[in-house]
């Protein structure tokens, strides 16, 4: 028997790297293309989730919006047709939190500064202080990449109207008057569809990496059929 195996031995390693070969590729077709959830609003925690949309279960997508960045252009959902995008809310004067979402936004946008599919957006929640040459200054100190990464300000109500209803991302209730304030860790996560595909914590470097590979795993869904 041993000198049966000795003398086909090439023959059976051939025959087992062709085995192996062969499993592994019906195991990779196999196996299911990982896809993050589309989320709703009544799928979101209460407290993110404005009390006017908990209700919606399906077909929610971020609204239109008409905002002005750091140049001092007009920037509507057509800046970002077509676009996979991570949004945030901030403002330039924060000392806490928007500190290391700052880095974290500027670790997204080194990650995917030559894939012109991927921008960011982050919205001032303080329009009345974040005007265009505020924004401005804040840009060149977290050396924005004006393609890339837009800074916005504009219509206090709406920009709260967008982090509360649109990007469910707000803790805190408030009609965006004077004395409301946003202020939220939170990373959206955007498709080419408008649908949030993710929430992240923006002060927390896992999590950001797991925004990084998340947004790799997106876009195998944009990619053409074989």
């Amino acid at each position: 028997m041993f000198k049966f195996f000795a003398k086909y031995k090439f023959f059976f390693v051939v025959m087992l790297i062709i085995s192996a070969v062969v499993v592994t590729l019906i195991y990779n077709q196999l196996k299911p293309t990982p896809k993050l959830p589309v989320y709703q609003p009544s799928m979101v925690t209460a407290d993110l989730v404005d009390t006017t949309v908990q209700y919606i279960r399906k077909y929610h997508k971020v609204d239109d919006f008409k905002l002005v960045n750091q140049n001092g252009d007009t920037i509507t959902q057509k800046d970002y047709e077509d676009k996979i995008y991570v949004a945030d809310f901030f403002f330039t004067t924060c000392q806490s939190i928007c500190i290391d979402m700052a880095k974290s936004m500027q670790t997204l946008q080194k990650e995917f500064k030559n894939d012109d599919d991927i921008k960011l957006l982050s919205h001032s929640v303080t329009p009345e202080i974040d005007d265009v040459p505020q924004l401005k200054k804040y840009a060149k100190e977290k050396e924005v990449i004006d393609s890339k990464w837009n800074l916005v300000t504009g219509d206090k109500k709406q920009i709260y109207n967008l982090a509360r209803k649109e990007y469910l991302a707000s803790k805190t209730e408030g009609d965006g008057g004077p004395y409301d304030l946003v202020h939220t860790e939170n990373f959206v996560l955007v498709d080419k569809e408008k649908r949030i595909r993710g929430f992240y914590d923006g002060t927390n470097p896992e999590e950001i990496q797991q925004l990084i590979k998340d947004i790799d795993i997106l876009r195998l869904e944009y990619l053409p059929e074989e």
